[in-house]
């Protein structure tokens, strides 16, 4: 072998190890997040059926991955199915996940049902489609969890998705309101876990792109370039390019909320503040709400 022959291999071993040792930084740290965002939640239990909605993107295969290393060392024993809901999009490559769920040597399910041409339907053209498709979507995985004893389910958004839809809520919605790591829907008999709640979007990206994950992309919403969401990831990208750690520093006061310091009179008992005086302000109301100032 040449000298030079000998220092490229050498150097691609490098860059190998190199490699190695950041993914496995990466992957320590996503475990950690979920591990923490679990236990800070109570998001598993003793006994647990889990149900792991696998949509052939990179948050959800990520959230996969991790859910099973983390299985392998839980003290408590849970079961573990992943479930994909094939909405018949045009193009779907259908033996992919199968495919890769063999490997995995994990149980899974496929379901089959036409919700796209559905949702192009009753969607007039040019709206933003992801409502009605997440309706159709929660509705079909809600009815086979009931069917299959399941009772956690658990999908892939994580932090960054959690602050978009804390600036939608806000901006578009004038509540304050974002994505909970876990929540009863609301007809009562699934609760729903958020995993990766804790994890950054890049992070995943990174370790996507590390485990070379056969992606699937969506093709309903995928292309709809005019959604709020879109703006609002555009201009939290931009904040964090200007100050870094902002979207860390967001997602943290979702965990330091001051309800005293807000305005929702529901909220916050600011009627029982009193500064001494007596005075009945129901019994006043026409002073206070005077029909020429509510005209003003």
């Amino acid at each position: 072998m040449t000298y030079f022959g000998a220092v490229n291999l050498l150097n691609n071993a490098m860059v190998k190890s190199r490699l190695k040792i950041n993914v496995n930084k990466l992957q320590k740290k996503l475990r950690r997040n979920v591990g923490r965002a679990i236990a800070d939640f109570s998001m598993i239990e003793a006994g647990d059926k889990l149900m792991v909605c696998l949509s052939g993107g990179k948050d959800s295969y990520t959230m996969l991955d991790l859910l099973l290393s983390l299985k392998r060392k839980a003290p408590v024993s849970f079961d573990l199915i992943a479930v994909n809901l094939d909405q018949k999009q045009p193009g779907f490559p259908q033996h992919v996940l199968p495919k890769y769920l063999d490997d995995l040597g994990i149980e899974y399910h496929i379901i089959e049902q036409d919700t796209y041409s559905v949702v192009k339907r009753v969607v007039a053209k040019g709206k933003t489609m992801c409502s009605a498709c997440s309706r159709f979507r929660r509705g079909i995985l809600y009815t086979f969890a009931e069917k299959h004893g399941v009772n956690k389910i658990a999908l892939g958004h994580h932090r960054d998705d959690i602050i978009e839809t804390f600036f939608l809520n806000m901006f578009f919605g004038s509540r304050l309101k974002a994505m909970p790591p876990k929540l009863r829907s609301d007809d009562g008999k699934n609760v729903v876990i958020r995993p990766l709640a804790y994890c950054s979007e890049a992070d995943i990206e990174n370790y996507s792109i590390f485990r070379n994950y056969p992606i699937i992309p969506c093709n309903l919403c995928g292309n709809q370039k005019h959604l709020q969401r879109v703006q609002i990831k555009k201009m939290l990208t931009r904040w964090e390019l200007e100050h870094p750690g902002r979207l860390e520093n967001i997602f943290r006061s979702l965990q330091s909320v001051s309800p005293s310091h807000l305005a929702d009179t529901e909220l916050f008992d600011f009627r029982g503040l009193s500064g001494g005086s007596k005075v009945d302000y129901f019994g006043v109301s026409d002073w206070l709400l005077d029909s020429k100032c509510k005209a003003s």
